[in-house]
Order: C-alpha cells, then structure tokens, then sequence
C-alpha cells in the first residue's frame, strides 16, 4: 500500500511541476492573458524585524504557476522520504569508562 502511496504523490506532485511550468510558458509566449488581478510592480522585501504575516503575504502573491511549482516539489520530496531515497539520522553516544 506505501508502493501505491508513494507512486500517486509522485505522479501528482510531476503532473504540478509540468503544469506550472506550462502555464509559465503559456503566458511569456502570449498564448495566456495576464495575470487577472497583478497585486504590485514593484514587490517590497519584508523588513528583518517585521512581524511573520508580512512574510506570509509575499508568499500569498507568488503566481498561480510558481505555487502549483512549488506544492509539486514538495509532493516530489514527500515521495522520496517515503520510499527512502532521502533519510537522515541521528547518533548519540555516551562515553562511559
């Protein structure tokens, strides 16, 4: 059942990143209209001491197509630590004498 798992999310999580990067295509070759409501030409870095829900905005305005990037890589890595091909660990040794 972890083998099917594994291979769905790692199907969807190809058929996002493919889908996203065709939408970005799609627009720079003029096939797509523009973005339907362009937040700001010019985006503003948070500030080092601003508070988290700015950092939270500017990952609000990333386009549709950089975000569906963006949740197929993670379905891509969510695959790959559950087949095993990413892992770490941990050792904690106690010298005693």
């Amino acid at each position: 059942m972890e083998d099917w798992i594994t291979g769905v999310v790692a199907v969807l999580g190809t058929l996002m990143v493919l889908a996203g990067a065709t939408l970005i295509v799609l627009r720079t070759l003029g096939r797509l209209g523009g973005p339907a409501a362009e937040p700001d030409a010019t985006p503003t870095a948070p500030r080092p001491g601003a508070p988290a829900t700015s950092r939270w905005q500017a990952l609000r305005r990333l386009s549709p197509a950089t975000q569906l990037i963006g949740w197929g890589v993670v379905l891509l890595v969510v695959a790959a630590f559950t087949v095993g091909l990413i892992s770490f660990g941990i050792n904690l040794e106690a010298g005693t004498q």
